[in-house]
């Protein structure tokens, strides 16, 4: 028995000597009992808890903001327009793209014009994953103002997953501002943008003329759509 707790004794004091060695190794800031504490459950629940009763945790924002994308557009008018004053605060001045991306998803379900002013910040947002998802919104958007938008995003955008996010979102925009964009689209060199620009016009004009950008461009030469008079043919 006194062999087995000099055992059992050794061997704590060599993990903790490990732990303290890779501690200091390391650069730990937290004491050397970091490197067992994070390996400990008890440790991580009890920073959980103290980080509630300081206030709402990160987690609990982003699912609280989740909830009110999800709902947001069966609310009052009232309602909408007290929540929209939020998310603008929080487009503006919170460092989480998770947040902002969640705020531009609850923006464009508002039903006023609060909606696109919101949506713009997300377009002009550092984050990419943010200025996707301000593409999709105005998709779910159709007037002529919010495709100016995503044809803007289409003509400047450099980064190519939200450049392809706007072009897929043109394709429930049916009107003239939208037929142009992807016209223009249609010359870029990537096959992949090509592709995705035909199948927008696909759900644009209704018509399925192929896989060849010269047959779509020859199709749309033949409609005036810059003539304010005329909505072209193919939109009929």
């Amino acid at each position: 028995m006194t062999i087995c707790r000099k055992r059992i004794t050794f061997s704590l004091g060599m993990s903790f000597l490990f732990a303290s060695l890779s501690c200091c190794l390391s650069g730990c800031q937290d004491g050397p009992l970091y490197a067992l504490k994070t390996v400990n459950p008890w440790f991580v629940m009890k920073e959980w808890r103290e980080d509630e009763a300081y206030g709402v945790t990160d987690h609990e924002r982003r699912k609280q903001l989740s909830q009110l994308a999800d709902s947001i557009e069966y609310y009052p008018a009232d309602r909408q327009e007290y929540w929209a004053n939020h998310l603008q605060q929080i487009l503006e001045n919170d460092d989480s793209a998770e947040m902002r991306r969640l705020a531009v998803l609850a923006s464009g379900k508002i039903k006023s014009s609060r909606n696109l002013a919101l949506i713009e910040k997300g377009l002009d947002d550092d984050s990419v994953k943010v200025r996707m998802e301000a593409c999709r919104a105005l998709s779910r958007i159709d007037d002529e103002q919010s495709s100016r938008m995503l044809a803007s995003m289409v003509g400047k955008e450099s980064n190519q997953d939200v450049r392809h996010a706007a072009i897929a979102s043109l394709a429930k925009h049916k009107n003239a501002v939208s037929v142009n964009s992807l016209r223009l689209a249609l010359s870029d060199r990537n096959p992949a943008t090509r592709d995705l620009t035909m199948q927008s016009l696909r759900g644009v004009t209704g018509k399925n003329l192929g896989n060849d950008p010269e047959v779509w461009v020859a199709e749309l030469e033949k409609n005036d759509f810059n003539d304010p008079n005329t909505t072209g043919t193919m939109l009929r």
